[in-house]
């Protein structure tokens, strides 16, 4: 799960040796019952912690393609591949190294002709921290960061409900089955996928993502995202009593994980959690510390909902405005106060300026008229080179005070006046 809440710098992990092949699947998993082979797997010291764009989370996306072609899903990403390449650099992480990561995306087609160009989205990210970098919380510490919870739970989760949902009858509607990279760095994956891959935002009816499920003993399942769709909470509190998982609901549709790149595209979001814990982010995150019994469970709620999502029932109805962006640089906070634009960065880097995802309903943001796709490029005296920029321009002014804002739009630069707000009244 991305710490949204500061501004970090990844270091590298040091790749497999140069010719070393990935690690046998079959000899690493013998005997695991199957909920817990994706876990063992992408979990295993020899993967290195699969940090975005080494050699070893090549291997981790290459062995979870194996996974999606042995289930019969069509490959959904470039010239016939299961795989979407996306660069690493950050708008946010500007000193990340540079590189290539992977989507990984399976397509299970629906069989209606009138609804199978609509697409329910089932996801979880396969990345981690590698050797740990400035984003663990065990600081100067040089130890793999396997992040058996954080989050090949995910998608070991993601993987046992592609597996139910295919052997079932068809679908109606189609199944995107996809395994995203780059979360940790910013959600760059899920950012790319909804922003640049051959399926419009517009034709997601529904996100589930699975981020930190491996963990659920007898503690509630949380769920956030319920209020994003007035139907949610009818689909999903039967599907979790089928499963006898009580459930702790939220009803905000943003938070630090790859559902909050759809809900910002007007898709309605469930992302499942079962908290954080000791090892959140340390090398003590590991595969024998996996509830398999709650992630067997977990994935069966995330299934069921696949299944009752894809059918041929009237689709979801969005509800905007479900909770607020997390708090993150580019909104000029301190110590939880701040002036508040309002603005909902896209961490998908730009020559110059912050690539806005959406705005918050109401914000100062919202009511000046800006929206997904505009480019700040200044505010007030400052030039927005980039979010650090957006960051630096939001603290030099206080709550109240009337800026000019600068901005791109279809490459035009246009100018309005908005009154700053103030995030401690939010």
């Amino acid at each position: 799960m991305f710490r949204l809440n500061v501004l970090f710098f990844l270091t590298a992990s040091p790749a497999l040796a140069a010719g070393q092949s990935c690690p046998d699947p079959a000899t690493l998993t013998a005997g695991i019952a199957p909920i817990l082979a994706p876990v063992r797997f992408l979990a295993d010291d020899a993967l290195e912690g699969r940090l975005a764009g080494t050699a070893a989370e090549r291997c981790a996306a290459d062995y979870i393609a194996r996974q999606f072609a042995g289930l019969g899903l069509e490959p959904g990403g470039e010239n016939g591949t299961f795989f979407q390449n996306l660069p690493l650099a950050s708008a946010i992480n500007p000193h990340a190294p540079d590189g290539t990561g992977r989507n990984v995306i399976g397509i299970l087609r629906g069989a209606d002709p009138a609804l199978r160009d609509e697409y329910i989205v089932v996801g979880a990210h396969y990345d981690h921290l590698g050797h740990g970098g400035a984003s663990s919380l065990t600081p100067g510490v040089d130890a793999i960061h396997n992040g058996a919870d954080d989050n090949a739970s995910g998608v070991a989760a993601m993987l046992a409900a592609a597996r139910a949902v295919t052997r079932r009858p068809a679908p109606a509607r189609s199944i995107i089955f996809i395994a995203f990279t780059g979360e940790e760095s910013g959600l760059l994956g899920s950012a790319h996928f909804v922003a640049r891959g051959s399926i419009p935002a517009s034709s997601m009816k529904a996100m589930l993502n699975m981020d930190m499920v491996g963990r659920l003993g007898s503690n509630p399942l949380i769920v956030y995202g319920v209020d994003t769709a007035q139907e949610w909470r009818g689909l999903l509190e039967p599907a979790a009593a089928a499963r006898a998982v009580p459930l702790a609901t939220r009803g905000e549709g943003y938070g630090p994980s790859d559902h909050t790149s759809f809900y910002s595209r007007d898709v309605p979001v469930l992302h499942f959690f079962t908290n954080v814990h000791g090892d959140y982010h340390q090398p003590g995150d590991d595969w024998q510390k996996i509830d398999a019994d709650g992630l067997e469970r977990i994935a069966g709620i995330v299934g069921d909902l696949t299944t009752r999502l894809a059918a041929a029932s009237p689709a979801l109805t969005l509800v905007r405005g479900a909770g607020e962006p997390p708090a993150q640089a580019g909104e000029g906070q301190t110590r939880g106060y701040g002036t508040w634009l309002g603005s909902v960065p896209d961490f998908t880097p730009v020559e110059r300026g912050v690539l806005l995802s959406g705005v918050t309903p109401g914000s100062p943001a919202d009511q000046a008229g800006l929206a997904a796709g505009d480019i700040l490029v200044g505010l007030g005296t400052h030039e927005v080179t980039d979010l650090q920029g957006l960051t630096d321009a939001l603290r030099a002014h206080s709550p109240g005070d009337r800026v000019e804002v600068r901005y791109l739009r279809s490459g035009q630069e246009l100018r309005v006046t908005l009154t700053l707000g103030s995030r401690a009244s939010r």
